[in-house]
Formats: C-alpha cells, sequence, structure tokens
C-alpha cells in the first residue's frame, strides 16, 4: 500500500484549534488542575533500598514531579547489603525512616506490622491481578488488602557452560532433571582416587552452594510436597500411593534425589562440601551446570568475561506441570513517620503521606496505557496526566532485570538472557517464611546434615520441620 501526499491545503476551523489548546492545557498543567479552593498540601518522598542505584530511577522520578503537583520530590537513598536492614529497623523504630521501603517477597509476615496496605478502592482486585505475574499475589496480599508492588520479579534458571556441552557433544540443555542427572553424568570428571576434577552441576550439598535452600524448595515444589499449608503450619511432607499400593514419601525422596549428587557411592556423584562455592567454581570454568537467579548473569560477565555461558529454564519433574520459586524485591509503604511541620503549618497527616506513597507506587509500578490518574488526598478531586515514559518499563531496561507485569514478561520471552526467567516468573510460586534468613538456614542445615552422615534423609527432614515450627509459632505469639 503506498501512501500519496495531499498537497490540497486543508482549512482547520478555529474553534478546532482552541479546544485542542485548551485540552492539552488541562492534561499537562499542574496545580491548576484541581480546583483553586482545593485545599493545599504537598510531600516529599524518600525510598530506601539496597540493590539498585538512584540513577535506575532519574528520569521515573523527573516525569513523575512533572505530573503531580502535591509531590515536591521523590528520592531514592541506597545502603549497602550488609547494613541495609539493621539500618531500617532502627530508622523505622525512631519514626525517622523512609516513606516507602523494599524488602524481599518472603519478608511481608515479618513486616505486616511495619507497613500499611494500599488505600481502599485505589486498585482494584482485578486490575492487581491482570497486571502482575500470579506468585506477587500470593506474596503481597494478605486478607484480601496489597502490601507492596514490585518492579521485577526473579526466578531461578540452569546455568550451562556452553564450551562443556559442545565438547560432550550435547546439543541442548536438560529439560528434566531425569535429562539433568544424564548430562550431569557425562560431564563429570573423577580421577581413580575420587578426586572431582570437573564437576557436571554445582548441586548436592548446602553451604557452598548459592541459594541452595531455594533450589531444594523449588523440587519440592515440583515434587508436590507442601512446604507450609495455607495458614503457615509447616507441613514438609507428602505421602504418595503408588500404583502398586505401597506409600512413598515424596519429600524424602526429593531430599535424596538431591543430595545424591554429593554421594561417592552414585553414579552421580560430581559434588562435595569442599568445592569452591559454587558461583565461584562456574566462573572459573570448574563445573558445567549451576542453578540460580538472574541477577548473577552480570557477576559472571563481570568476573570472567571469555567464559562462553548461556541460561535455559529450570528444569522439572513433569514438565506438564512446570514449577519454580520467586525471589524478588517488594515496594511497600511504612506505616508510621515523624512529619515535620512547615514554618507556620501543622504536620501533613499520615494518611496524606500513605495516599501519596502509595499512588507514587501505582504510577511506578502499574500499567497506565500512556495516561496517569491522580487523585488529590483530601478532596478525591482527579486529574489526568500524559506520561512520556512507562516508569515500570524504564526502568527494567536500565536494570535488564526480569520484568512482575504481564505485559512487559510477553516482551521479554524472546530475549535470549532475560527469556528463561521470564517464562520462570509465570510459573513461579512461593510459601509462606516468618524468618526467611532462618528458614534458609534450616535447609541448608538438613541438606548437609545428610551429606556428611549425620542424619538420615528421614531424620534430617523431621529436624528441620521441628525448627521451622519453633520459628513460626514465636512469630505468631
Amino acid at each position: 500500500m503506498t501512501m500519496e501526499t495531499n498537497t490540497q491545503t486543508r482549512t482547520i476551523p478555529r474553534w478546532v484549534t482552541v479546544i485542542a489548546i485548551v485540552v492539552i492545557g488541562v492534561t499537562l498543567s499542574g496545580c491548576s488542575l484541581f480546583k483553586k479552593s482545593s485545599p493545599k498540601y504537598s510531600v516529599s518522598l524518600e525510598i530506601w533500598g539496597a540493590f539498585d542505584d538512584s540513577e535506575d530511577y532519574t528520569e521515573i522520578f523527573s516525569t513523575y514531579a512533572n505530573i503531580n503537583p502535591l509531590v515536591e520530590s521523590v528520592t531514592f537513598r541506597k545502603f549497602s547489603t550488609q547494613e541495609y536492614e539493621a539500618a531500617l529497623l532502627d530508622a523505622l523504630a525512631a519514626g525517622t525512616g523512609p516513606d516507602i521501603f523494599m524488602i524481599r517477597n518472603s519478608q511481608i509476615p515479618e513486616f505486616l506490622n511495619k507497613i500499611v496496605p494500599a488505600p481502599s478502592g485505589m486498585i482494584s482486585e482485578r486490575r492487581f491481578n491482570s497486571a502482575f505475574v500470579d506468585v506477587v499475589a500470593d506474596d503481597v496480599v494478605v486478607n484480601g488488602e496489597i502490601y507492596g508492588l514490585p518492579l521485577s520479579v526473579d526466578s531461578l534458571a540452569l546455568y550451562y557452560n556452553k564450551d562443556f556441552f559442545n565438547a560432550a557433544g550435547i546439543a541442548a540443555p536438560p529439560q528434566t532433571w531425569q535429562e539433568f542427572a544424564s548430562v550431569v553424568e557425562r560431564l563429570s570428571q573423577i580421577d581413580q582416587y575420587g578426586n572431582i576434577q570437573r564437576a557436571g552441576a554445582a548441586f548436592g550439598t548446602g553451604k557452598n552452594i548459592n541459594r541452595s535452600a531455594d533450589v531444594i524448595a523449588a523440587l519440592f515444589m515440583q515434587n508436590g510436597v507442601p512446604i507450609t499449608s495455607n495458614n503457615g503450619n509447616v507441613v514438609l511432607s507428602s505421602y504418595v500411593e503408588s500404583t502398586d499400593g505401597v506409600a512413598s514419601d515424596a519429600a524424602i525422596e526429593t531430599l535424596r534425589f538431591y543430595t545424591n549428587f554429593a554421594s561417592p557411592s552414585r553414579s552421580v556423584y560430581t559434588w562435595n562440601p569442599r568445592q569452591h562455592y559454587s558461583i565461584d567454581a562456574f566462573t572459573e570454568g570448574r563445573v558445567g551446570m549451576m542453578i540460580n537467579y538472574s541477577w548473577h548473569y552480570n557477576t559472571i560477565k563481570h568476573k570472567n568475561e571469555k567464559l562462553r555461558f548461556a541460561v535455559a529454564p529450570l528444569p522439572q519433574i513433569n514438565r506438564d506441570a512446570p514449577k519454580n520459586i520467586a525471589n524478588y524485591q517488594v515496594f511497600v509503604v511504612a506505616k508510621n513517620k515523624t512529619m515535620e511541620a512547615k514554618p507556620g503549618k501543622k504536620p501533613l497527616p499520615q494518611r496524606l503521606r500513605i495516599h501519596e506513597a502509595w499512588e507514587f507506587l501505582s504510577y511506578l509500578t502499574l500499567p497506565h496505557n500512556g495516561r496517569f490518574r491522580i487523585v488529590h488526598g483530601i478532596t478525591g478531586q482527579e486529574k489526568v496526566a500524559e506520561l512520556s515514559i512507562d516508569p515500570a518499563e524504564n526502568y527494567l531496561l536500565r536494570t535488564g532485570k526480569p520484568a512482575a507485569r504481564r505485559d512487559l514478561v510477553e516482551a521479554q520471552k524472546d530475549d535470549a538472557i532475560l527469556g528463561p526467567f521470564a517464562y520462570g516468573n509465570l510459573i513461579a510460586q512461593t510459601y509462606r517464611r516468618f524468618s526467611p534468613d532462618a528458614v534458609d538456614a534450616i535447609f541448608v542445615e538438613m541438606i548437609d546434615s545428610v551429606v556428611v552422615g549425620q542424619r538420615t534423609v528421614s531424620q534430617a527432614l523431621a529436624n528441620a520441620k521441628t525448627q521451622m515450627v519453633e520459628i513460626f509459632q514465636r512469630a505468631i505469639k
């Protein structure tokens, strides 16, 4: 189809031009969009986090300053991962903390008394569910209320050394755990004295494998083992009736499968507690495969630019019912903050600070189709502003992270690097943890107690369950 240039001059009625100017002016002007009689107030929002840089938000913040006259400024303060949580808890206790801060998705239960949900009616259930991948609702919705919103979700994927695969004649990464075990046997190099010269995979132990607690949790989920129930009770077992009428515990089978890769008597033996830390070993070219999250892709690239590696979806037990586990940061709003009064004025009420904080988060994370609705916190008066950017898309392009929003996941699915993680986000699940670090430590100890022969598989599971029950009981008192 060709386009022809119409040289005929068209006369645009003057009244059309006037209306267009008025509409543009109403859409883009600041405070004038609210009635002059509307009560005036303003707030400056501060966000705290440990994994982003302030530069990641420069355009996002400046765009918001241009469209919302009620927010004077939005700033981001970055902490080191070592100091962040202690500094945050101290500041929240003193009332001097941020308006918005970032926590792990698994930390929502332990922060419930320090954060406040989205104001009623601001974000509908339908809009929320259609915007984000399923696991987000499982993490941030408590008793029907939304307690946080993410920009990115991350899930596990398989990292593999392309040179090792090519040399072994392996054309494609494994898609099932049975295939994974077969590839491990083909890649592993063990000398006559039982020393591991090259590991097929960093798999089978606890302490020297990054995120081993999440790897075993993902295996539990894939094998139908509930870790915790809906009310938070610890389960960690699942008896399955086989065709011959013999009942087996899927939890025991799962833990045994995992630890077999660290057992010298097994054909899949490929790893032990003496190996280098998994990320280092993979980066050094000492191991063929590793399970991890997307944020370590750049870690590996920076440590060894010459390493030829790729990522693939996490192997599955049942490809018809795939499952993964999510690990990501969530923005939440602080329940209380000491509001300093400006000269001659009263302090801004908490409800207005909370309203503006949540309105900013909705701007930051939700899809808007180029237009954002701003609501006056006192009068409820609305204005609609045109958006020059999609804040979430802008953030993801700058950081290279996998998306939390469904529409942006769709755009990432065919990306060579982000694709496996984007797919993993669609099938990711979670489980309730009152103290994530403590639970992770329990899982690591559970694994290693089997590997070193301290406990049998069934004893290790029973001990882990007892420890988790104690943590949960302390948390709900």
